[in-house]
């Protein structure tokens, strides 16, 4: 296909080549979670080699999730003002080169720097793919395309887990970030030969919001610090209890300074005023704080509790992402027809089935592994696409990033929330010395070890009970979303 010259910009240029579009922001979807599935295979050899506690091996994932969480709702605020594309090109660059530096890492701290880096670019991505597809595709066909979308996230998952093992096995812990530099460079160049490097904005006359985004990261960064740091500080301490207080006050601070400026950072029409935004959202929440830290915590599981190889975890845990792979355009099709009510429910229901399941794996052989997983990934294929559909839906053709965005940093908050609380729970039976102790096996600590590995076995049995009655919850909220509203959408410019 010909290439519009450098600078040109049409709406019909973009929608005639959509699926291609489609294609590149899927690729872009791929990565985070590409990354996010590797590391979480390679942190036991990780924390080894760097000398990493368990806390301080959960804040490499946590950083991650910290630095999106904070920076989406502002840079997708943006992306609506000021062009989805150029941002979009922007994250793409970001994250590699956040990649290139984690795989340079000579410590723990650089290694977390490194990570937040890669959130940033992640954020960038997140707040414009889902926005670029929605704004191509016509309603009939949005939930069809959403769904590819979703897959492309699930692929991530499915490759990363034996990639990493591979990776870690055969070339070492730094191949894990070394992956992402091809992907990177390769969607780099074709988006900047499809993608238009112009675009009308919006954003001369806009009036900063200051205030707001600064409440809002002060807000995220007081909850989500003291929980990341819980297993180490302890859940009640001067620390965690002050950071706790300041994000409440900072919470109420922002709703007041949002009613307030006349243009905020956030339309609080949309989580106040549009019920199945709002329900959608909520339920995307607790989705996300329910499931995220399977991923972790089971692969700590597999390898410290009954001592299997990074490589054959890494095999195991494919149960998961592959019914998300194969079931995700399917559950957005059905969204078209039927709306995603219904849908979503039963998804977060098989969620908490399929956690009640992995709470009682105890010493289980590898095919209750994979099953109890598998049940976990069909419920979140049947969740994720039809209310991703959903959320796009309920807003004007102007929001669109921002709404993204808004969905995204509920699945940070809620990825951050699981490793935290999770986590928390996991590690809650170890203490430090046992948190230190729990990636010796090997190393000659003899039954300290093993008993360490006992108490991790327990906290796990009890942080995937914990995940199962927060999915539960997930079912009810997703159960009471109201009607698709038919929102005005203004004519493109």
């Amino acid at each position: 296909m010909a290439v519009l010259p450098s600078g040109s910009f049409t709406s019909d240029h973009l929608q005639e080549r959509r699926w291609e579009l489609l294609a590149l922001t899927s690729i872009g979807a791929f990565m985070a979670p590409l990354d996010g599935s590797i590391v979480a295979v390679a942190l036991p050899v990780i924390s080894l080699d760097l000398h990493l506690s368990f806390g301080a091996s959960i804040w490499v994932q946590a950083a991650y999730l910290l630095a999106m969480a904070v920076l989406l709702i502002p840079l997708g605020r943006l992306a609506d003002q000021y062009g989805r594309v150029r941002f979009y090109l922007l994250g793409l660059a970001v994250f590699t080169l956040g990649s290139l530096l984690a795989a340079l890492s000579m410590g723990g701290t650089w290694l977390v720097a490194s990570r937040m880096i890669q959130g940033g670019g992640a954020a960038l991505l997140s707040a414009t793919s889902a926005a670029l597809v929605t704004a191509v595709f016509p309603p009939q066909e949005r939930g069809r395309a959403l769904g590819y979308n979703v897959m492309a996230v699930y692929m991530g998952l499915s490759v990363g887990p034996p990639l990493g093992g591979f990776l870690v096995d055969a070339l070492g812990w730094r191949w894990v970030f070394l992956v992402n530099l091809p992907v990177g460079v390769l969607c780099l160049i074709w988006g900047w030969r499809l993608l238009p490097r112009r675009e009308p904005i919006s954003g001369a006359a806009r009036h900063r919001d200051v205030a707001g985004v600064v409440l809002l990261a002060a807000f995220l960064v007081c909850l989500l610090v003291p929980l990341t740091f819980a297993p180490e500080w302890g859940w009640v301490t001067p620390e965690s209890m002050l950071l706790l207080a300041l994000s409440g006050l900072s919470l109420v601070a922002f709703f007041v300074v949002e009613r307030r400026v006349a243009d905020p950072l956030v339309d609080l029409g949309l989580l106040l005023g549009n019920r199945l935004f709002a329900a959608a959202n909520v339920a995307a929440l607790l989705n996300y704080l329910s499931v995220y830290a399977i991923n972790l915590l089971t692969a700590i599981y597999l390898q410290v509790v009954q001592g299997r190889s990074a490589l054959l975890t890494g095999w195991l845990m494919l149960g998961q992402p592959l019914m998300q792979v194969a079931l995700s355009p399917l559950a957005g099709r059905l969204s078209d027809r039927f709306g995603s009510r219904l849908l979503t429910t039963v998804g977060m229901a098989a969620v908490a089935g399929g956690m009640v399941l992995l709470a009682t794996l105890e010493t289980s052989g590898m095919v209750r592994v994979v099953v109890s997983l598998a049940v976990v990934g069909l419920g979140l294929a049947a969740f994720s696409a039809p209310n991703t559909s959903a959320v796009m839906g309920s807003v004007r053709r102007d929001q669109l990033s921002l709404a993204s965005a808004i969905l995204g940093t509920m699945r940070s908050v809620g990825m951050s929330l699981s490793v935290a609380v999770l986590g928390g729970i996991a590690a809650g039976q170890l203490g430090r010395a046992g948190g230190r102790l729990l990636y010796s096996r090997g190393e000659g600590a003899g039954s300290l070890v093993d008993q360490a590995a006992q108490q991790y076995a327990l906290g796990y049995r009890y942080a995937m009970l914990t995940g199962a009655a927060l999915a539960l919850l997930g079912a009810v909220v997703s159960l009471t979303r109201g009607a698709r509203p038919r929102p005005e959408r203004p004519r493109p410019e």
